[in-house]
């Protein structure tokens, strides 16, 4: 399968749903994500595992997800509870499973394991093709990214972790996805004295570089969670932050999160509305044998089209989607 065979879903919230409880899995099908992720790993505790497993199972079966893309989070390939996650969700699992979500992912060589028992499953029962989705939670998944990228044309999308990436990297935080109080800088003194001080962006670097491999390698890169999710006004700037520097979307851990999500990845009507203007003055500069043209006191060019076709095709996937 080539980058252009993946399917192209729409990501901007990602809702994760214990698979411990029917009633939770229940509200999450009827809910406005984009996609629905029945989660066994940290949100079912280590004695229900084995019962959450059967509970998603009959969830896949049983409730009706509409339209939306439905994706299972098994246990990390470190745990013991992996192996058994993978082969029975994927056996057993049904034609409405389209994902498997794989936490600590750390190197190249854990994808392919994955694809192959995934190949195998799929040749013994006759199921269709799952997609991986894979999280970035580890110093060494991160050092490794590019090439966890590219490991299988199974892969649809890297995830940041930020909860396991602090510990991972020793960070002085408890917040998940949210901000870093020790992570500032001081300015100059004013004349008063004052000190202003400005708080850095901790996760800047992990984020950037999820991006870049994801782009490269023609998958979704989607940020983690807000864990916060009374602080609307710090999920909004969060998203906006992910938006801005590329990413698809973001993870809801509460379904009062989705709709600022939603909107937060998707194009402002004013975003589209320019974007068009952009490809209708290069249309014209075309056909007048010019190849820039100066609009509303702003030189575009060939950058500007490629810039301005993907956000119009992401409104009118978005529409289309929603119709």
């Amino acid at each position: 399968m080539s980058h252009a065979d993946r399917p192209a879903r729409l990501n901007r919230s990602q809702l994760s749903v214990p698979g411990s409880q029917m009633r939770f899995l229940e509200k999450a099908a009827a809910s406005q994500a984009d996609i629905v992720m029945l989660d066994l790993e940290d949100s079912v505790a280590l004695p229900d595992k084995a019962a959450a497993r059967e509970t998603v199972i009959q969830a896949l079966h049983d409730l009706d997800w509409g339209e939306r893309t439905v994706s299972v989070r098994i246990n990390a390939p470190d745990t013991p509870f992996m192996y058994r996650d993978l082969i029975e969700v994927a056996e057993r699992g049904g034609d409405r499973l389209d994902l498997i979500m794989v936490p600590k992912i750390n190197s190249a060589a854990d994808v392919h394991m994955l694809d192959v028992i995934l190949t195998q499953i799929e040749a013994a029962t006759g199921r269709r093709r799952l997609g991986l989705e894979l999280q970035i939670e580890t110093a060494e998944g991160l050092t490794n990214v590019e090439a966890i990228a590219r490991a299988s044309d199974r892969v649809e999308s890297l995830h940041y972790g930020p909860g396991d990436f602090a510990a991972s990297i020793g960070a002085r935080t408890t917040s998940i996805g949210g901000p870093v109080p020790d992570y500032a800088i001081l300015a100059d003194p004013d004349e008063a004295g004052h000190r202003a001080r400005h708080l850095g962006d901790t996760w800047h670097y992990a984020l950037s570089r999820i991006v870049v491999a994801c782009r490269a390698a023609g998958i979704r890169p989607v940020d983690g969670p807000y864990a916060d999710f009374r602080d609307d006004e710090g999920l909004e700037v969060s998203a906006r932050r992910a938006a801005a520097m590329g990413f698809d979307g973001k993870w809801a851990i509460h379904p009062s999160q989705i709709l600022a999500l939603n909107a937060a990845f998707s194009p402002r009507p004013e975003e589209v509305d320019q974007a068009r203007r952009i490809l209708a003055a290069m249309d014209e500069a075309a056909a007048s044998g010019r190849g820039a043209v100066v609009l509303d006191g702003r030189m575009i060019d060939i950058a500007s089209i490629r810039q301005a076709r993907t956000l119009v095709a992401r409104a009118e996937q978005i529409a289309r989607t929603h119709a």
